[in-house]
């Protein structure tokens, strides 16, 4: 690991990104999508060729492409595995390639894994804390999304399936 910054750094570094993660699919399996939008706010998002940033496109984004159930939330249960996260030399940039799986159930519609794929992000370091710079979303294997997805997305999703 030569020309790395130094591993306290670098471990400071995986774990808050790994903490930006799972704070994104916390706020997103519970219906929060102001709270995600947050998340994300300095970030642009890619999803099947649709591309938004700021705080109020991100929000409009998720509240026109996804759908929310009785309960508030979209009855989804995202989980995110085998996380590759670099982090530049200088220390300041990092990128990360993971596998998310998303599992979803409403009254009749069982417990099903209903997509699975890869986020592409990229985050900086800036005033000593990580965020999102880049979420690329991409679309592996797709099941049943009828209860998820919407609009622009569910079309989207339709052709890369």
């Amino acid at each position: 690991m030569t020309n790395s910054p130094e591993i306290p750094a670098r471990l400071a570094a995986e774990s808050a990104i790994h903490r930006l993660h799972a704070t994104y699919i916390h706020r997103l399996d519970s219906g929060d999508f102001s709270g995600v939008a947050e998340v994300l706010q300095h970030a642009v998002i890619h999803v099947l060729g649709n591309e938004t940033s700021s705080v109020e496109g991100l929000l409009g984004f998720f509240e026109s492409g996804l759908q929310i159930h009785a309960d508030g939330t979209p009855r989804t249960w995202h989980s995110i595995t085998n996380v590759l996260i670099d982090v530049a030399p200088s220390g300041d940039k990092a990128s990360s390639e993971s596998y998310y799986t998303v599992h979803q159930q409403l009254d009749g519609f069982p417990l099903q894994p209903i997509c699975a794929g890869k986020y592409l992000d990229q985050f900086e370091l800036h005033h000593g804390e990580w965020r999102f710079t880049r979420r690329e979303v991409t679309l592996r294997f797709a099941g049943d999304l009828q209860h998820h997805v919407k609009g622009a997305q569910s079309d989207a999703a339709a052709q890369s399936s």
